[in-house]
Formats: structure tokens, C-alpha cells, sequence
């Protein structure tokens, strides 16, 4: 950080003119898609008339600091600087916005008036929005911006104490934690009272296990569904191997409920995951209040069906997390899959393939992270009843109107969905009968991930991550099931992509029951779930 530049200008007439132009520079952050990204904030006082300019690309939000910024100075008991103030905010060429550049101007604003010591904010980076009183309020993506700190080297953070339980998940940085401008005026002349906004974190396991915290929604327990053994089974097999799945079935059956609670039963995350599904959340400014701890369950996302293609993968100008990335290493549950727009469901094919979003912008381009488990539900058609006519209901669709329907969901996307779930109306005998609770449902899924994991070592890699040559490879079928695939792949006229994933759902499968080698029986199992490629095939 440079400061304290003086320069003697000599005016043509010979007068000599001697005045100060001061100069100094504050690192800050900003988030560009969820990841961080340092800016150099520079301020420059030269003589001239009393105005403030901010350049380096700014949002309105960034242009409305110099107010915020201006009062808070003044009613902390500072001077602002009656001169010509410019704020750079470098690269100059990335477009700012957001309210986390108010406290590093601030603080810029004040070392190049000399009312701060510069050597305070050595290698640190400063974080916050201010308030007219100069009150410190928390930003949205302090984790991303932290870590992007860490890994440029800074060794020390500024920061809305309200922030302060988020940036402690990285280790390995001092953190001051500050709630006015006025702690910064005591601090100054006090190595005391400078010492006492440090925020310690000691990372103890204890620590650690209470860092983690559980889903943002509750999720409730299968025991409250009644009956529909075969589709609980079903969504048993997909959490173990992170399975897309597609529920079909007359209104009122319990698809809804069923997938509201699959994460329930799901793996939890793994410390690495869950510092970064926090970072998106953060970035997205989704976390709850206060929050003092990582996300670690799976979460749980449910868009309505009028969500925009834009909402549904990400956008604006610079582009924040849609739908799909919210719901990274979690469930994307979108309900009567059939009413969403044709250009909204479209766009999910390259995120359930890459496990990424990729958005163009003039000046850069943007990825988000989108490993999510699809979860969809519909009815048979329009009116719900097809193929479960009863007394009460019968279904009044014409041949035209079923294909309409099922057209909405196209082949690709069709393909990408590895199980096609019937749920049909429960007997009145389901509500004498004791289903699998979450918890036993977890126990077995838990059980099934463990043998999987053990088994991952002949491959090195996780199933989902496979594909051609090196699934087959992996995957070890008997000559009876490796026939039997081969007879459904020429009969149904699967694609291949289909077929790889009928061959990674028969794996799970067999990991469901622990055996080494998948065998016919898994085989076919995973090809009865696959419904909706035999009743296209067959029209």
C-alpha cells in the first residue's frame, strides 16, 4: 500500500505553487459469479474543487457510496476532505457493484487524509457496508472473498462482525471484526483497542462439529407416506448413487412428499462441500441470519413452475447463481415437470451433463457449480387419470392431448433421467401398514455408500464421475447380465447415453445389496425404471 505522495508543480509564470496530492490504496473484494475477487480501491486527494469521483466501472449501488460514505465520515467525528477525491477501483475494466467497497472507501479516504495510520491496514483487506451513522452492516459473499484473500497472500481482514463467524470457516487469517467507523478513530492512537477487534477462532474438533448446521428447511420423515414401498425403495437407490429421478402418477399419491423428504436420508456433506455450497449461499446472500456455521446437510430446492430460464441456471449482468447451483451437491425438486416452459427445462441438459453452468458475458465468462440431484414429479396427463381410472375419477384425455403432453418433456432431457418412478393410488390397506421411517432408510443408504466407497478403490474415481470406456470397466457385469443389457439396449432403442446410465443405476443397485459383481437381477431392476423410454418406444 502506497501513501503519502507529494509532488511540487512550477506554474509557467515562474510562481512557485507547492501543494499535496495524497495517494493511497485499500484491497477490498467483490464476488463475480460465487467466487471471490480482490479490487484495489485508490484513493487520490489532489487540490481543486470539493467533489468525489468514483470510476473503475460502478453500479449505481457503488456510485451511491460517496453519500453513505460522506455522512458516516462526518458524524464519527472525522473531517471529510473539503478537495478533489477520486476512487479508482481497479482492474478497471470488471464491473463493480454492491454496497462491500463503503468501508474500504472509507478507510481509503481517511490514510490519504492522514487521519489514519496506513500501516494499520497493511495486507489486509477491508469488507462493509456503512450506514449514515457509520454503523458497519454485513455483505453478502464474505466467504468467497476471504478465501479469494487467503489464496493471494493477505494475511489479515477487516470486516462486519456480522460477518466475522463466516470468514472464521477459512483458516489461517486475523480477523478484525468491526461494528461502527467510530471503533477505527479509538484504534488509531490505541494498539489496545485495535487489539480487541480481533475475532478468535479457535478450530478445535469440538469447534468444528458445532460449526456445522443443518438444512435450511426441514425436512420431514417417510414413516408420514403411506404405502408406496416400491417408490421409497426407488429413492433409496438414488441417494446412494445420486440418481435422477422422475415421478409419475395420479394427483394426491405423495410424490411431493416423497421428495421433500430425500434429503433426509442423503450422505452428509463432506467438510470441502460444505464450505462450498455455504460460499454459494453466501454469495447469493442466502444464509440465514447469523449465521455461525457451514451448511452441511444436502439442500433442498423447489422453483415454481413459472421460474424464467434465467432464474432457473443464472443471469444478469453480472451473472448471480440460479436454481441449479443453489441446489449443488443437494436436490432440485421441480414439481408438475410438464407445466414448466419448454425453454426453462431445455437449459438444464449441459448442467446434468458437465455438472456446470456456463454463462458468456462481453468480458468474461462465468461457471457455477450445478452437481445437484434432479427430482421431478407429473401426472400421466392433463387431467391426472390416465391409466388410473376409478369410479370416482376417469380420465377424459384424447390420444392428441396425452402426446401434446408428453411432448413437453423433450427426448434429451427425457434421457438424462435415469429413473421413471410409478406412483400410483395406495390401497385403503396403507394406512395399516408400517412403511420404512427416514431413519431406516437412511441406515440402509448409509450402508450402501460405505461399500461403494470401499469399492471405489479399484476405480479411483467416484460412479458418477465415469463414463464410456472407463464405466464399463469399472462396472463388472456376469456374462447373464451383460446379455440381458445388451437384448434392452436392441429392443427398447435406448440411447447410449441411456445406456451408460442404466449400467451405473444396476451398480448402485448392486451396491444397494452389497455384491461385488452386478448380476442380472440388478440389470433388470434398473431397466424397469426406466418406463417412459418403453411407453415412447411403443408409440
Amino acid at each position: 500500500m502506497d501513501n503519502g505522495l507529494v509532488r511540487k508543480h512550477l506554474q509557467p509564470n515562474f510562481m512557485a505553487e507547492v501543494f499535496f496530492v495524497m495517494y493511497t490504496q485499500i484491497s477490498s473484494g467483490s464476488v463475480y459469479g460465487v467466487e471471490g475477487r480482490m479490487i484495489a480501491v485508490e484513493v487520490d486527494i489532489s487540490s481543486g474543487l470539493p467533489q468525489v469521483n468514483i470510476v473503475g466501472l460502478p453500479d449505481p449501488a457503488v456510485r451511491e457510496s460517496v453519500e453513505r460514505v460522506r455522512a458516516a465520515i462526518k458524524n464519527c467525528g472525522f473531517a471529510f476532505p473539503m478537495e478533489r477525491i477520486t476512487v479508482n477501483l481497479a482492474p478497471a475494466d470488471l464491473r463493480k457493484e454492491g454496497t462491500a467497497f463503503d468501508l474500504a472507501i472509507a478507510v481509503g479516504i481517511l490514510v490519504a487524509s492522514g487521519q489514519l495510520r496506513a500501516e494499520l491496514f497493511k495486507d489486509m483487506i477491508v469488507l462493509g457496508e456503512l450506514a449514515l451513522n457509520g454503523e458497519v452492516r454485513a455483505i453478502p459473499g464474505v466467504l468467497a472473498m476471504v478465501e479469494q484473500a487467503k489464496l493471494r497472500g493477505n494475511t489479515k481482514v477487516l470486516l462486519p462482525h456480522s460477518n466475522a463467524s463466516e470468514a472464521a470457516c477459512i483458516e489461517g487469517l486475523e480477523l478484525f471484526a468491526v461494528t461502527h467507523l467510530l471503533t477505527l478513530k479509538e484504534s488509531d492512537t490505541n494498539n489496545v483497542a485495535w487489539e480487541s477487534l480481533r475475532y478468535y477462532s479457535l478450530r478445535s474438533q469440538e469447534e468444528l462439529n458445532r460449526m456445522f448446521v443443518g438444512s435450511i428447511h426441514q425436512h420431514g420423515d417417510f414413516g408420514d407416506v403411506l404405502g408406496q414401498h416400491h417408490a421409497k425403495r426407488a429413492l433409496m437407490i438414488a441417494a446412494v448413487g445420486k440418481h435422477n429421478v422422475l415421478m409419475s402418477g395420479p394427483p394426491g399419491t405423495g410424490k411431493t412428499m416423497l421428495a421433500k423428504r430425500l434429503p433426509g436420508i442423503m450422505p452428509p456433506l463432506s467438510e470441502d462441500e460444505a464450505l462450498q455450497v455455504t460460499k454459494i449461499y453466501s454469495a447469493a446472500g442466502k444464509l440465514p441470519g447469523g449465521i455461525p456455521a457451514l451448511l452441511k446437510e444436502r439442500q433442498f430446492r423447489s422453483p415454481h413452475h413459472t421460474i424464467s430460464a434465467a432464474g432457473l441456471i443464472g443471469g444478469g449482468s453480472i451473472p448471480r447463481p440460479g436454481e441449479v447451483t443453489l441446489a449443488h451437491r443437494g436436490v432440485l425438486f421441480l414439481d408438475e415437470l410438464p407445466e414448466f416452459t419448454r425453454a426453462a427445462l431445455e437449459v438444464l441438459r449441459q448442467p446434468l451433463e458437465d455438472r456446470e453452468v456456463t454463462i458468456a458475458r462481453s468480458r468474461a465468462v462465468f461457471r457455477f457449480p450445478a452437481h445437484f440431484l434432479l427430482a421431478a414429479s407429473m401426472n400421466p396427463c392433463p387431467c391426472g387419470y390416465y391409466g388410473h381410472d376409478s369410479e370416482e375419477h376417469r380420465c377424459s384425455c384424447s390420444e392428441v392431448t396425452l402426446s401434446r403432453y408428453r411432448a413437453k418433456i423433450s427426448g434429451p432431457l427425457l434421457d438424462r433421467i435415469d429413473m421413471h418412478i410409478e406412483v400410483p393410488r395406495p390401497p385403503a390397506t396403507a394406512s395399516l401398514q408400517l412403511g420404512m421411517t427416514s431413519a431406516q432408510m437412511k441406515e440402509l443408504v448409509f450402508e450402501a455408500v460405505a461399500f461403494s466407497e470401499g469399492r471405489k478403490g479399484t476405480h479411483g474415481k467416484p460412479l458418477t464421475d465415469l463414463a464410456g470406456a472407463s464405466l464399463r470397466r469399472a462396472v463388472l457385469l456376469t456374462k447373464e447380465a451383460d446379455e440381458l443389457l445388451r437384448l434392452a439396449f436392441d429392443t427398447l432403442g435406448v440411447s447410449l447415453r441411456a445406456h451408460d446410465r442404466i449400467l451405473k443405476l444396476a451398480r448402485t443397485i448392486a451396491d444397494m445389496e452389497q455384491c461385488e459383481r452386478v448380476d442380472s437381477p440388478h440389470v433388470a431392476e434398473a431397466i424397469g425404471y426406466r418406463s417412459l423410454d418403453r411407453k415412447l418406444h411403443a408409440l
